[in-house]
């Protein structure tokens, strides 16, 4: 990348950290955000002064095109606004930050998405190799951008990536050592526009693998189960089931997980009682982590002795406190319905249920169906309160109250639960309108929970 010009598209931490990167293997960046008020003075502090950079906003012009060998989008950048079908139209190479730091990487790469249960794999998978590999890297949504620790990484690295679906509309050559899908339900169909595109982009993250390589998926996902059997794979497949036991992989017995490997006698590894994660969703992330960590060549001794002290995520049914019998939970990651379906049937006992927030085009049915028996009242927040509302009163359930703000809402539910419930934020939303992501809104809510 030597002397090479590249467009940088995205201002926030991920664009940030493509144009360190950039910089620091000796190319010249053009930094493009389209929001005028964006305060350069203040972006420019996160760079050298002998850097090669220029910062645009607002409008880009053709002139601003010239010359530019490389585009680097930003994930939250759609591929369909009329930018980038201009830089296209220029004949400019598009890549993403995920294609930009693989590129740049070395060492060993686990790349793991799925609709839910990404965070929760992926921080345990980071934990699993830490135990086994000196120089560890844990990237991508969970916290750093890849591109932050791209150049950091040496032959002997170990990383692990949680990979979205924004990040895989633009890769290229990524090609992890191992890749993993958790599952696959409806999500973010505002910008991938069909639930066939969605999966299409999901289990692209395979597409590069060879027969060198592994892919783990979830058998109990039917679009995983005949993407996995498809002839056109190329990598191994390594199963999990939270739902039978499996000729080959990692199963849910009874009490227990098992693995089986090469026709030998099932291994019971721990009981799940020995977790400290709740639900049998979180039992699917274990496995998952397992089998990507096992192939990452981490001993089965290591890997099983981390699971048993790995703690829950920070804001995936994170509990919080408990007060006047009354025990309270953050869920902000359930940003989607079947991420918040599990988070319900987590709750071991009647539930006061925070949900509500950004339209991402999807339907509430499947959600509100598991209310019955299970959730006592429902405090909707945000721009979906009024369809969700319309929603669960189609399938029967009236107790519902509206909220104009976390506070609100905490309250009202504090109100209104009695010893032994359990309060629940799980949203089955994005976070947009209201807070600037799930972490504010889950912070938010923990603080209201400990000012009551």
């Amino acid at each position: 990348m030597n002397r090479e010009k590249v467009l940088v598209l995205g201002a926030g931490r991920s664009g940030i950290a493509a144009a360190k990167q950039i910089l620091g293997l000796g190319g010249q960046v053009v930094l493009f955000d389209s929001n005028e008020k964006l305060n350069v003075a203040e972006l420019l502090k996160n760079f050298e002064k002998k850097d090669k950079i220029r910062i645009l906003k607002g409008k880009l012009s053709p002139t601003d095109l010239v010359n530019v060998d490389l585009a680097v989008i930003s994930p939250g950048i759609p591929l369909d606004l009329p930018l980038v079908k201009r830089i296209r139209g220029a004949k400019i190479p598009i890549w993403g930050e995920l294609e930009l730091a693989y590129q740049s990487s070395r060492g060993k790469l686990a790349a793991i998405t799925g609709t839910n249960g990404k965070t929760t794999t992926v921080s345990l998978v980071g934990e699993i190799l830490r135990s086994h590999f000196s120089d560890t890297h844990v990237v991508g949504n969970i916290g750093n951008p890849f591109t932050a620790e791209a150049l950091e990484t040496e032959d002997s690295s170990a990383t692990v990536i949680e990979v979205s679906s924004f990040q895989l509309e633009t890769i290229m050559d990524f090609r992890p050592d191992v890749s993993a899908i958790t599952n696959i339900t409806p999500d973010h169909l505002d910008r991938h526009k069909s639930m066939k595109n969605y999966i299409r982009i999901k289990e692209s993250i395979a597409m590069n693998q060879t027969e060198e390589d592994c892919v783990v998926l979830n058998y109990e996902d039917p679009e995983l189960r005949s993407f996995g059997k498809g002839k056109e794979l190329k990598p191994k497949v390594l199963w999990f089931s939270s739902e039978r036991e499996l000729k080959e992989g990692f199963f849910l017995r009874k009490d227990a997980l098992f693995f089986r490997e090469a026709g030998k006698e099932a291994e019971e590894l721990l009981k799940v009682r020995e977790l400290k994660l709740l639900g049998k969703h979180n039992y699917e992330n274990v496995m998952c982590a397992m089998a990507v960590s096992y192939r990452m060549g981490v001993p089965m001794r290591k890997i099983i002795s981390v699971c048993k002290s790995f703690r829950p995520v920070e804001h995936r049914i994170e509990f919080v406190r408990k007060r006047s019998g009354v025990s309270y939970y953050n869920d902000s990651k359930g940003t989607n319905v079947d991420a918040a379906i599990q988070a319900l049937r987590a709750m071991p006992g009647p539930v006061i249920l925070i949900g509500g927030g950004y339209d991402k085009h999807v339907d509430f049915d499947d959600w509100v169906k598991e209310f019955k028996g299970r959730v006592k009242y429902l405090v909707l927040i945000g721009q979906t309160r009024s369809q969700i509302a319309n929603c669960a009163k189609k399938y029967g359930f009236k107790n519902i109250m509206f909220a104009e703000d976390m506070d609100e809402a905490v309250r009202d539910c504090a109100a209104y639960a009695d010893s032994g419930d359990f309060v629940l934020l799980s949203p089955a939303c994005a976070s947009w309108g209201m807070f600037k992501d799930y972490e504010e809104r889950g912070q938010i809510f923990k603080d209201c929970v400990k000012n009551l």
